[in-house]
């Protein structure tokens, strides 16, 4: 019998579900226990196919839009947030409707707000499509805002007034390349109004710290995650910026024997979406072919919650 080769593997914390998430999928599981299946979810509650084939199997049924979801059965707004006119939507038609928005983007949704209701026109930093950015968006009045994806976005941005400016960044973004925004922002225009405290998000910050810990001693790293999962794909471009080999998987059946021929130490992490139990199922897959010595790398520990809605507390 052939003797598995060794491997050390680096397993990044923090790492997998925040609390935004923890909180978004309760909120799904006590409505089901409160109203009875089915109970809709307008989009996918969080990023993770596994999370939701899970909540599925419990009688979750997900949908696109408010049009898909029959009268008289309650509705969960995703983690991500929605525009304005989706709760209005839901009001009109008489839905019961739970929002499971992160409360770390309903903050950004009120500092958009504010910022209007002061007269001033605000930069989004974040990424075009992304859930967040649009429900972010959908808050305030069409013209108010404008996307700033790039540093070349930021230089070549030619406002109205430029003494009346803001900005307010995605959750979910890299650290670096905000930072990289933000500082063009500011030379560009020396007035403009900053959020109060970071828009990035704490969980967001402290897994690419945790990536950015290990990813030197690595000679290759897998994010879990999945590849609509923007705090999961930013995990993959840390680990790549520091000079080591990333890949984004979703299951351990995505992983590649042929790409760790020659890896002598793995890192290992999970985006903000993943539960656990997929991080365990990769190790146990790894460990089926290579003699794994496990070392976690700890840089940070996270001790946030969330309040469930009124009502789901002692479902």
């Amino acid at each position: 019998m052939t003797s598995r080769p060794p491997m050390k593997l680096l397993i990044a914390a923090p790492r997998g579900f925040c609390a935004g998430v923890d909180r978004a999928i309760i909120i799904v599981e006590r409505a089901i226990e409160k109203y009875g299946p089915p109970v809709y979810v307008r989009h996918e509650i969080v990023h993770n196919k596994y999370v939701v084939d899970t909540l599925k199997a419990k009688g979750a049924i997900f949908v696109e839009e408010l049009d898909q979801v029959p009268d008289g059965v309650p509705v969960v707004f995703s983690a991500h947030g929605v525009p304005k006119a989706v709760p209005a939507k839901a009001e009109e038609r008489g839905l019961d409707y739970l929002d499971a928005t992160c409360p770390l983007v309903s903050k950004v949704h009120r500092q958009a707000e504010r910022q209007v209701q002061a007269g001033r026109h605000i930069l989004f930093i974040g990424h075009k499509g992304h859930p967040e950015v649009v429900g972010t968006f959908g808050q305030v009045p069409e013209g108010t805002m404008t996307l700033i994806e790039t540093v070349e976005d930021a230089e070549s941005f030619a406002p109205a007034d430029p003494d009346n400016l803001s900005f307010l960044t995605q959750t979910t973004l890299s650290v670096d390349d905000t930072a990289a925004i933000v500082a063009a922002l500011h030379r560009r225009f020396p007035t403009i109004h900053a959020p109060k405290g970071e828009d990035i998000c704490y969980a967001t910050s402290n897994r690419q710290a945790a990536v950015k810990a290990i990813a030197s001693r690595c000679d290759a790293l897998y994010v879990i995650g999945a590849p609509n999962s923007s705090n999961s794909l930013r995990l993959v471009e840390v680990a790549e910026r520091e000079g080591t080999p990333a890949r984004l998987i979703q299951r351990a059946d995505e992983l590649d024997f042929d790409w760790l021929a020659n890896v002598r130490t793995l890192g290992l992490t999970a985006g903000a979406s993943a539960p656990e139990i997929l991080v365990r199922e990769v190790v146990d897959r790894i460990g089926s072919r290579y003699e794994l010595i496990e070392e976690q790398v700890e840089t940070a520990q996270e001790s946030m919650s969330f309040k469930l809605p009124r009502g789901l507390e002692a479902a």
